[in-house]
Parts: C-alpha cells; structure tokens; sequence
C-alpha cells in the first residue's frame, strides 16, 4: 500500500472526522419545540441549528435519542459514505483514524443504532462514535471539544471534517491556531 507523505517527506498520519447526521446519512428525526409541555414546533436538523429559541421554550429529543428511528429511516449519502468508507479500509493498520462525530446524545440502544450502520455496510465497529450532546455546550463547541481530545495525542499531522454545519466547520478550523503543526481541511 502506497504511504500518504506530507511536503515534509514524512508520512500523512490522518484523524478524518465525519458528522452523522446529514452528512453520512439522511435523517428524517425531528426536534421538537415545547412550551408548557406542549410540542409548538417540529424542526429539522437543518432548521434546529439555526433556531432561536424564545423564552419558556425547551427542546424535545427524543426522536434523536430512538436508535429504532434512527434503524428505520436514515439511509445513507452515497457519496460521503462512500468516502468514509474507504478511509477506514485505508487506514486500517496505518496510524490514521476514521471517527464519527455527530451532535448526538447517548441513543437509546447502542447495538440497535450501531446495527443500523452493519445494515448499510458501513464498518462501525472498526470506528469510534463520539457524542458531543453528551456535553454540556453548543454543537461547535463539544465539537471541537472532542476533536482537540484527539490532537492532543500528537498521534496526527493532518486532519479532515465532513459535515454539513457550517458553525461546526468554523470551530474545526478555529483549532488550527492550537495546533499549526497539523494540517487542517473542512
């Protein structure tokens, strides 16, 4: 297998990074605006990430947190997929690293969601899923939260995200000041 080299000869050692939602698959879960206890909207991930909340209003979950949703109606982006795909199989032995990083709490059933990735042919248990909804910040910012957790390994001089929020690719680069010795690519 060819070696990938930098413009320093010395070998590409990669962290490629792929959002979940909207990126490697199509989602179809909902979030859900509440007031009072009562749902008032229903938002895509699309319009979640720009919605303003008003005051008194709280955000219902839990379609994102249904593994048995997630296994019944995301189908994958043929072309992200495909390149996810491949890096794994690349990497594999190599020093480099595939992650899946999604904005994501714990789901409700690990095997059921992970199951929905085996279905597919994606190779999810040569991966780690990290959960930046877990965390308690912004999207971006649990992002990038995580992200630096890996780069601080010092394992990687280059590093590369795939996602379809644009604040989340914003914090990716803003971590380039942190670390100028690795290559970045949004």
């Amino acid at each position: 297998m060819k070696t990938l080299r930098n413009i320093f000869g010395r070998k590409t050692v990669s962290l490629s990074i792929f959002d979940i939602d909207d990126t490697l698959f199509r989602t179809t879960a909902s979030v859900y605006v509440m007031k009072n206890g009562t749902r008032i909207h229903k938002l895509s991930p699309a319009q979640f990430n720009f919605y303003d909340p008003k005051p008194g209003e709280t955000y219902d979950f839990s379609e994102f947190r249904s593994s048995a949703h997630f296994l019944k109606t995301s189908k994958p982006i043929k072309n992200v997929f495909s390149i996810a795909k491949k890096l794994v199989r690349r990497y594999a032995g190599s020093g480099s690293q595939v992650i899946a990083l999604t904005a994501r709490s714990d789901m409700d059933d690990r095997d059921m969601f992970l199951s929905a990735f085996r279905k597919v042919g994606f190779p999810v248990d040569s991966i780690h899923i990290e959960r930046a909804g877990n965390l308690p910040v912004p999207a971006p910012q649990g992002k990038a939260i995580i992200v630096r957790k890996y780069l601080k390994s010092g394992r990687f001089n280059h590093a590369q995200m795939f996602d379809d929020h644009g604040p989340n690719l914003v914090s990716f680069l803003e971590l380039q000041r942190e670390f100028p010795s690795i290559n970045f690519e949004a």
